[in-house]
């Protein structure tokens, strides 16, 4: 990885309370396991501003601090403008918020919007990360299962990347 500029990673679902915060959460975990917390900078943030300011919701903190993760200092905001053009990576969550960047993304920044689970080793079937939101506690374990493969397989692409620029 390049070590004089950090590579800034977006992780986007609708609201920024469930499933992006909890990949920000992991995909952060991983890059300061791995050492590399100086060379990669994550945020997250939503398509729709319905709950900006707010924490991630409560069942994703708790099923996300069972596994290690913490999120509690985190905040829910709006994917703005400037997101497209600071972010080497723009991950949707699913393809619904996928289409929603791609129409706001000016046309020179569209190619660093992608699906996040397309990082995902065994992701051919499951394209995208279901929105637990109205669901049970199931839906958080399940959210969280993605996110940890999609993580390590990013991660591992990052890497990929830098050895070859190397």
């Amino acid at each position: 990885m390049n070590k004089d500029k950090k590579i800034k990673v977006l992780f986007v679902c609708m609201g920024n309370i469930c499933r992006s915060p909890t990949a920000d959460a992991v995909f952060r975990h991983h890059v300061k396991a791995a050492g590399v917390d100086h060379l990669i900078h994550v945020d997250s943030a939503g398509t729709h501003a319905y709950h900006i300011g707010d924490p991630p919701d409560h069942r994703a903190q708790s099923t996300a601090l069972q596994r290690g993760y913490k999120m509690h200092e985190l905040r829910a905001r709006a994917v703005e403008s400037s997101d497209f053009e600071e972010f080497d990576y723009i991950l949707a969550m699913d393809k619904e918020n996928l289409t929603l960047l791609l129409q706001r993304s000016p046309r020179q920044h569209v190619n660093k919007i992608q699906l996040f689970m397309q990082y995902a080793p065994s992701a051919e079937a499951d394209t995208e990360v279901p929105d637990p939101y109205f669901g049970g506690q199931q839906g958080f374990e399940l959210v969280l299962d993605m996110v940890e493969e999609a993580s390590q397989g990013l991660l591992a692409h990052l890497r990929t990347i830098n050895t070859q620029q190397g």
